[in-house]
């Protein structure tokens, strides 16, 4: 059920340049970014999948072709060497552009990367623009083969998930600029049993683990796109006078951030609601050496501080306001079809907050679509908390009434946001795909998330709203048994581990836990554990 997008695109200030399937002009491939990374050989053409060449990575395709590639000196790391190896630059570029666009906007308002600005002219939000026509100069089985070509290397920076498209994300970016901890590049996991046993049949259902990551969630996808290019503001030649980089968070944007900033020598400075963020999640910037602001207010009013001090002082605004992170995020979705030898799934389904990442997530593919990657992008689905709900609102209204909310209390404690930044990316993403919005109350969401660790995962709480929209959506046959289904898993479960016990002691109020598991006292006697195991295996041993 994948749909169609050969109307005008939703993105089409962004993507304004249909794909080509010429062959380009040029003979030579495009070089890595702006100067910034080595030298390119043209991927082989495609090949089934059964025996596909291997294409040369960047860095060895400046080496030399004998069938041994030596290793690098010594006394030169992965940097030095991306450096020693850089060719000539390529002409691919990225800038801000309003969005969405509004009636009387200057059409020709566009801004640098390199200016430090949030939003637009009559205070809307950003987004970043490519140069489609310069990327559709060559094929989309070019990209999908230089994109295959990079997974599961070390050559600096293209190992990463997110560097591996980085002509797709920061083209201009020197590579020596880049901060990153490898991100990306996380596994898709095969659901067979929870399919299979309690989703009537589903043969083709997946579970996308972003939170496999460097951080613990999908976080770390954007940030490494925001510190790097914070780190080329601070650098030489541009050398602007930033002092550090904040944010407001539920946990896991400052666990990334504090993360990336300690991996650049970047102060961070991190605010957060007290009591409300996972002790898993509030040790993490402590740890990475943050200055973290606890503050008597939700995320909202968090929000609302960060963006008053970063007007004040020379401190970088890494929140979802700042559309950078989207750049990383998107590469989650061109991940996806990588995976699946660029194979387009029917349904997405992607847990919502502040609903950034639902529009990465589509960005990613219509990109992928534009350059003609893939023929079409899949439906994409929405998943909230009902404590925190006002995209689901806003969309049962048929879009007409979006009212902010004071978010409740929800176990999925990274979605509870009731004024979401980015909810106009959000409705543009699901209009463009023919989109669903769910919710999930806080039982349906902890049952779901208890019911998938039984087959094999242990999930997080963002997990289970995902993953109760599921089961609501087969309950009501809108996604088929047959249908081939991502779940967007956002973070580990490791984060949240309270929830779980609170679960499996059955020590939440008015909730049931019918999946609980909690562990049986036994008398340390070969009786009483052989009474234990004959009454909890019926007798089958």
């Amino acid at each position: 059920m994948a749909t169609s997008a050969a109307a005008a695109s939703s993105l089409s200030l962004l993507f304004a340049h249909p794909h080509s399937h010429r062959s380009s002009s040029n003979p030579n491939p495009p070089f890595s970014s702006g100067g910034g990374g080595p030298h390119l050989r043209r991927p082989l053409r495609a090949a089934p999948p059964s025996h596909r060449p291997r294409c040369v990575s960047d860095a060895a395709a400046a080496a030399s072709t004998t069938a041994t590639r030596h290793r690098r000196p010594a006394e030169e790391n992965i940097r030095e060497e991306a450096a020693r190896l850089r060719g000539p630059g390529n002409d691919f570029s990225a800038w801000y552009v309003p969005f969405p666009p509004a009636p009387g906007d200057n059409p020709n308002e566009r801004y640098s990367l390199d200016e430090v600005v949030y939003r637009s002219s009559s205070g809307g939000l950003l987004d970043v623009a490519h140069d489609m026509e310069a990327l559709a100069r060559f094929p989309g089985s070019y990209w999908r083969d230089l994109f295959d070509s990079r997974v599961g290397r070390t050559a600096w920076p293209y190992g990463s998930g997110v560097w591996s498209k980085k002509e797709f994300v920061l083209p201009e970016i020197d590579s020596d600029h880049i901060v990153s901890l490898f991100e990306g590049n996380s596994n898709l996991f095969w659901a067979e049993r929870l399919g299979r046993e309690h989703l009537g049949g589903m043969t083709d259902l997946w579970v996308k683990h972003c939170g496999i990551s460097h951080t613990g969630s999908f976080k770390d996808l954007g940030m490494t796109v925001l510190v790097s290019q914070v780190n080329r503001l601070r650098r030489a030649p541009l050398s602007r006078p930033i002092n550090g980089v904040g944010c407001a968070s539920t946990g896991d944007t400052s666990a990334a951030l504090s993360a990336y900033c300690a991996a650049a020598g970047i102060p961070a400075i991190v605010f957060l609601p007290a009591d409300r963020i996972s002790l898993q999640q509030l040790i993490q910037p402590i740890a990475n050496g943050a200055t973290v602001l606890s503050l008597d207010t939700d995320f909202d009013g968090c929000m609302r501080l960060i963006r008053e001090v970063t007007a004040e002082l020379p401190i970088y605004l890494a929140n979802s306001l700042n559309s950078l992170r989207l750049e990383g995020q998107k590469t989650a979705a061109i991940e996806i079809l990588q995976q699946f030898d660029w194979q387009v799934p029917d349904w997405v389904i992607v847990p919502g907050g502040n609903l950034g990442n639902i529009y990465a997530f589509y960005k990613g593919f219509e990109m992928c679509r534009v350059l003609g990657l893939v023929d079409r992008v899949p439906r994409l689905v929405c998943a909230q908390a009902a404590n925190a709900n006002p995209l689901y609102r806003f969309y049962k209204s048929g879009w007409s009434d979006f009212q902010p909310q004071v978010a409740e209390t929800t176990f999925a404690s990274a979605i509870q946001i009731g004024d979401p930044v980015s909810v106009d990316r959000a409705v543009v993403a699901l209009k463009a795909t023919d989109g669903i919005v769910e919710e999930a109350t806080e039982e349906e969401l902890m049952d779901a998330m208890a019911l998938a660790d039984r087959t094999g995962m242990f999930a997080c709480p963002h997990t289970g709203v995902a993953l109760a929209a599921l089961f609501k959506l087969r309950d009501q046959r809108i996604i088929g048994p047959n249908d081939r289904t991502v779940v967007v898993s956002t973070a580990h479960g490791l984060k949240f581990t309270q929830s779980k016990i609170d679960y499996h002691d059955r020590n939440i109020k008015d909730m049931l836990c019918k999946y609980a598991n909690p562990p049986i006292n036994v008398k340390a006697d070969f009786a009483s554990v052989m009474d234990v195991l004959h009454n909890k295996l019926n007798g089958k041993i």
